[in-house]
């Protein structure tokens, strides 16, 4: 449960969980019902009326003293806090002023008690310092500050203040009477100075007024001169101002047409690349990529034929040669399949193997040539020198033939040119 406080009041909790106790000035504070304990003191400003009835001076004069002194309970201070709560929490206002009234009264009869009437009577200020800082010394230990302290009354009933004041009386009176005569004599001589110095001044004032008189007509004379030629001079310098107003204007016309016409030669310069760019976007750069794009498409094409011209080519030259293979390992093969006829039986000779090779040569040729008739399309690459275009294909073909006797040769050792030669000499 949370209690709360004014600024002139303070809350002490104990119980559980306090030890030691909280104090809080001017707040608010958490308090658990049935295991903690709040109590409340106050810190508002006391007023007390501090009396001491006859008490003797140092020279055995009995007075009466009266003075007022403002104390409180200091909630700032958390030591004397904590003092004042040890000493007057559960008390009510009432007690703690009686407490503090009596400390006070004690320090003050103490005061009294080592001052002589005249010091109290004529210096309150040092009586009322001394009660102040003895007291207040002394309350500091109870949490208790003084505010102030001021010495209010002091009477006796012996009349020994009274008497004090006859003597001082008595000679202000006749001081007063003297220095009423005094004063009624100092008076007459200086009213008849006064009078003099009245009709001297009073001389001096009107020779004064009238060269003031003078000065100011001669003053007003060359005030009124200077104004005249500042008058004019304003004049002129009016005219003369107008007159650079009107060639100011004039110039400023002036450079705003030329500002004008620079600006519109800019517009018409900003116009003329506007047109230009918007020539070369619409008309030039689309021309130049069409250029491009048919440049580029033209040559892809040239490099497709050829590479399909040359791909082609290729394919042809690697028929043939497979083709060609393949004639020459099955003349091989019958020409093992002769020679092995030939070695078993024994009568074949040389002419034979000829004649079974010139019998063989028309489906050798009938082979080279099988490939060009099945081809749809025949694609000739020339190179740097020899026949160009179709002119080229039987010459191609009449290569290949004239190689078959060199294979034959290769492959059975008969010369067929040699054995050739031969049988045309014996048919010869």
């Amino acid at each position: 449960m949370f209690f709360t406080c004014g600024p002139n009041e303070a809350m002490v909790v104990s119980g559980f969980c306090r030890s030691p106790p909280v104090m809080v000035a001017g707040g608010r504070v958490l308090v658990v019902p049935c295991l903690q304990q709040i109590q409340r003191i106050s810190l508002n400003t006391l007023t007390l009326n501090v009396r001491s009835e006859k008490v003797y001076t140092r020279h055995g004069v009995p007075i009466s003293v009266t003075g007022i002194a403002q104390v409180k309970i200091q909630g700032q201070n958390k030591e004397m806090l904590a003092a004042a709560c040890q000493m007057f929490l559960g008390k009510s206002e009432s007690e703690i002023a009686q407490i503090a009234l009596e400390t006070l009264e004690g320090h003050q009869r103490a005061i009294m008690a080592h001052m002589t009437v005249e010091e109290i009577y004529k210096d309150r200020q040092k009586f009322s310092e001394q009660v102040f800082n003895v007291a207040s010394s002394d309350l500091v230990n109870m949490g208790i500050s003084v505010v102030s302290y001021t010495l209010k009354d002091i009477h006796d009933d012996q009349d020994y203040l009274h008497s004090l004041g006859k003597g001082r009386t008595a000679q202000v009176q006749r001081d007063a009477r003297v220095g009423e005569a005094e004063a009624k004599r100092d008076a007459g001589i200086r009213e008849a100075r006064a009078r003099q110095e009245q009709v001297s001044a009073q001389l001096l004032s009107e020779t004064a007024m009238a060269q003031a008189q003078r000065d100011f007509q001669v003053q007003q004379a060359l005030c009124d001169a200077a104004v005249s030629a500042r008058k004019a001079q304003a004049d002129l310098a009016y005219q003369l101002q107008v007159a650079r107003t009107k060639q100011q204007i004039e110039e400023q016309r002036a450079q705003v047409l030329v500002v004008e016409r620079a600006q519109q030669a800019q517009l018409q310069e900003h116009e003329i690349g506007r047109r230009e760019r918007e020539l070369e976007a619409t008309v030039r750069k689309p021309a130049e990529a069409e250029r491009y794009r048919l440049e580029r498409l033209a040559e892809a094409q040239r490099s497709q034929v050829m590479m399909q011209a040359e791909a082609e080519a290729e394919a042809m030259r690697v028929t043939g040669a497979a083709r060609a293979a393949a004639v020459a390992a099955r003349a091989r093969a019958e020409a093992a399949q002769t020679a092995a006829k030939a070695e078993a039986f024994g009568q074949y000779q040389e002419a034979a193997v000829v004649d079974m090779v010139l019998q063989r040569l028309p489906q050798v040729a009938e082979a080279v040539a099988q490939p060009l008739l099945g081809a749809r399309r025949v694609t000739l690459v020339a190179g740097g020198s020899g026949d160009i275009g179709v002119s080229r294909l039987p010459g191609e073909i009449l290569d290949v033939v004239t190689r078959l006797p060199a294979a034959v040769e290769a492959l059975t050792g008969v010369s067929v040119t040699q054995a050739a030669q031969k049988k045309s000499e014996c048919q010869a």
